[in-house]
């Protein structure tokens, strides 16, 4: 989900209550989630890169680490990268 703050949700004793909570409970083996507010054209940037790699290796935890490598370089503040995590399953 390329949008931003999708990693938040309500903190409860079962974890984070959230959008990313509701895709898993439906059925989807992961998701990749933003942890705050990130830059358009950097979130555009690393999700191509993330499909990109992800065609070429089915790992998604691989894919999504590979991406976040190549925006660094192109954006090198972490703001603009490091708010994205997988949740689910990594392959």
């Amino acid at each position: 989900m390329s949008a931003c703050d999708t990693g938040q949700g309500k903190l409860t004793g079962d974890g984070v209550i959230g959008l990313s909570r509701a895709f898993i409970a439906a059925g989807t083996p992961s998701v990749i989630v933003s942890l705050w507010t990130v830059g358009d054209q950097s979130t555009s940037y690393l999700m191509q890169q993330f499909y990109k790699n992800r065609q070429q290796s089915k790992d998604n935890a691989q894919a999504l680490r590979q991406a976040m490598l190549s925006t660094m370089k192109k954006y090198p503040e972490p703001s603009q990268w490091a708010a994205f995590t997988l949740i689910g399953e990594a392959k």
